[in-house]
């Protein structure tokens, strides 16, 4: 027997970066040496977000959840001794993507790269932050057109590179079904290639460059049969729009190409282990099918609903992906679903399904208009609420969350200090003073910059006129600029964005029938306020800082609403002082703070802090997140009434608990349970 051809692996990554520029660059090139065959870049919220480490909304953010990266030293730093020319560079970035990229340039630049060689993606899709990641800064229309004045800079200056990676991840993360998913990405997809085709800046025979470069980031859940599916939906949708939408002739140019980071959501807090496999299955769904195959792979750890993996758990998962690539059979067949009938129908009805929704936003006006009117956000936050309702009734199961909880002491982590990776709270004293000796140091030798205000000014006229932001962008580079300056002269021209948070107009996803646990915490919430004298008990869910993650504190938001609750809720990336501030004014009964990104340590204790100054005791603070056993001893020794974990799923318990401590923080009794 001939042996077959075997086809080429997918790309290898893992997501990475934290604490600083060196330390980020010594675990790329541990990770390269280890096999890994494209780098993953994680940022950091201050540099996602457009500001300098020592803003006051970077507080407690920085090197957390990525790498801060505020000027041009930073980037040459980052990338010290990896040639950019021979690179595979994925950056999660999308508010500040143009900035980034012009940094990564200029780097390549330095080395004596030829740039039309340089290949990557720059995530750089906008909608999904309006509607789940939360990093936005600019209104739609201004993100728009960094967006489209990338693609056309990229199609004649750095050909190889993908401009923008339409990321259906965080969708799914926020509650969407496969439909939409696909639907939502696509009328993204839509949105970005209308944009460019009537921008002017791309002539038509160029379109298919365009469409060529595109790409997406996918999201794979447990339900394997599913999402193997809904990647062949996505990919007959996207042959479909660009050639009827778009005309596009060359089948090579009408490909789906995707990368993907299996879900997240998913991992467990309780007995960790079990992630392992859900990891393995979520990935089977995107590599099985030879004709519906991603292109880039990375994969979480284990410990992720922890906290941040150690360079080990990062191992484990790239050798996750190595055992498939080259131990087992996989790249040697042809698509093994082909021709199945049970496939075949599933992947019609999400086509068709995803489609009729798709039409839906199209005649709202599209993407951005859905994003605007508030509409997408609902039903994502509609979607979600439904999927908590399933488990906290047992309808989804979840492997030792709400069934099979037995378990046997978990070796991984009997010592949880040091299960998952802690960044040095030291780390941001040093990166600040780092940045301010680049502030004034940037115009002497060894760098030699000229001064950056007048790059700055130039990007400002540029922006406030209509042509190609990338030019101006480069110049405030190369004259070390920081990522502050360069977002903040664009604040000063394009305004910022308040995203609508979804949670008013939310469907009730949990009926309060006589009986239910709902009605009980409805009973409770009402005599609570009855016995403090006022019509309704109120209650602030803050977002303090630069976390952009909302699922949570909406569904809570959402659900303490429906147990009879009046709700304060402005929506993310506000400062202690802010939520202090209405907390005071909306005289509220009690504070939820959600934080995932690692920050409670410093911003919760100024909450609690700032409302005993205020002499405002008697609210209790209740914290939520991905917060280490340690620190929630901490947290509690500090002053909070609570602390709830993603291993809490039960949001009407949690509701019920809050009741209790707005009775304990006023003395009143305890009220009887009824039997």
């Amino acid at each position: 027997m001939t042996e077959r051809q075997k086809d080429r692996p997918w790309l290898m990554r893992t997501y990475a970066g934290h604490s600083t520029a060196e330390a980020s660059n010594e675990l790329y090139r541990r990770n390269l040496a280890k096999g890994q065959t494209g780098l993953s870049v994680a940022f950091d919220l201050p540099t996602q977000t457009g500001y300098d480490s020592d803003h006051v909304l970077a507080r407690g953010e920085v090197g957390r959840v990525g790498v801060p990266v505020a000027h041009l030293g930073d980037m040459r730093r980052l990338f010290q001794d990896i040639p950019l020319e021979q690179m595979n560079t994925s950056m999660t970035i999308n508010a500040t993507a143009m900035w980034l990229l012009a940094l990564y340039q200029v780097v390549a630049e330095e080395q004596g790269a030829d740039i039309t060689k340089l290949q990557g993606t720059t995530q750089n899709d906008i909608v999904k932050e309006y509607l789940s990641r939360g990093t936005h800064v600019f209104p739609p229309g201004p993100s728009l057109r960094l967006t489209t004045d990338m693609i056309a800079y990229t199609v004649s200056h750095l050909p190889k590179w993908n401009p923008i990676n339409i990321c259906s991840y965080h969708l799914q993360e926020a509650g969407a079904t496969p439909v939409q998913e696909i639907a939502y990405a696509m009328s993204t997809a839509i949105a970005v290639l209308d944009a460019v085709r009537d921008g002017g800046q791309v002539p038509q025979e160029r379109m298919g460059d365009v469409v060529g470069r595109i790409s997406f980031f996918v999201n794979a859940g447990v339900r394997f049969i599913e999402e193997m599916c809904k990647m062949r939906a996505f990919g007959r949708i996207w042959d479909r729009v660009t050639r009827e939408r778009y005309g596009i002739e060359n089948p090579k140019h009408r490909r789906f190409r995707y990368g993907v980071q299996v879900n997240s959501l998913g991992l467990t807090e309780a007995q960790p282990e079990n992630n392992v496999q859900r990891i393995v299955l979520e990935m089977l769904a995107v590599t099985l099918s030879k004709d519906a195959r991603a292109r880039a792979v990375q994969l979480p750890a284990w410990n992720e609903a922890l906290g941040l993996p150690r360079p080990w758990d990062q191992q484990w998962s790239l050798r996750i992906q190595q055992v498939l690539a080259y131990e087992s059979d996989l790249l040697e067949y042809d698509d093994i679903f082909e021709g199945s009938k049970v496939i075949e129908a599933k992947v019609e009805q999400l086509v068709a399904d995803s489609l009729a929704e798709m039409e839906r936003i199209q005649e709202m006006g599209g993407a951005m208009a859905a994003v605007e009117s508030g509409y997408l956000k609902s039903q994502l936050v509609a979607s979600h609420a439904e999927r908590r309702a399933r488990i906290e009734s047992g309808a989804e199961k979840i492997i030792g969350v709400n069934a099979f909880e037995g378990t046997e002491p978990n070796p991984l982590t009997a010592d949880l200090d040091t299960a998952i990776h802690t960044v040095d709270p030291a780390v941001e004293a040093r990166v600040i003073a780092s940045l301010r000796n680049w502030r004034d140091t940037r115009y002497q030798p060894p760098f030699n910059h000229p001064r950056p205000c007048k790059a700055l000014e130039k990007l400002k006229e540029a922006a406030r006129g209509t042509g190609n932001l990338m030019e101006a962008t480069l110049e405030c580079a190369r004259a070390g600029a920081t990522t502050g300056e360069w977002a903040g002269a664009l604040r000063e021209v394009f305004g910022e964005f308040r995203a609508p948070t979804g949670v008013s107009s939310a469907p009730v996803a949990v009926a309060a029938e006589e009986g239910s646990a709902l009605s009980e915490v409805r009973r409770r919430v009402d005599l609570t306020a009855e016995d403090l004298g006022v019509g309704k008990l109120r209650f602030l869910v803050g977002k303090p800082g630069l976390d952009g993650h909302s699922n949570g504190a909406e569904q809570i938001a959402v659900r303490a609403r429906d147990a009879g609750f009046e709700v304060v809720y402005q929506g993310i990336r506000l400062t202690p002082e802010q939520i202090v501030d209405a907390a005071l004014a909306e005289d509220v009964h009690a504070v939820g703070l959600s934080i995932l990104s690692g920050s409670h340590a410093q911003l919760v204790p100024d909450v609690l802090e700032r409302l005993r100054v205020a002499g405002a005791t008697d609210i209790p603070v209740i914290a939520g997140g991905i917060i280490p056993n340690g620190d929630a001893e901490q947290l509690r020794a500090a002053g909070v009434a609570a602390v709830f974990t993603p291993k809490d799923f039960d949001i009407t318990g949690i509701i019920g608990r809050i009741v209790d401590e707005i009775r304990k923080a006023n003395k009143l009794d305890p009220l009887e349970v009824p039997a």
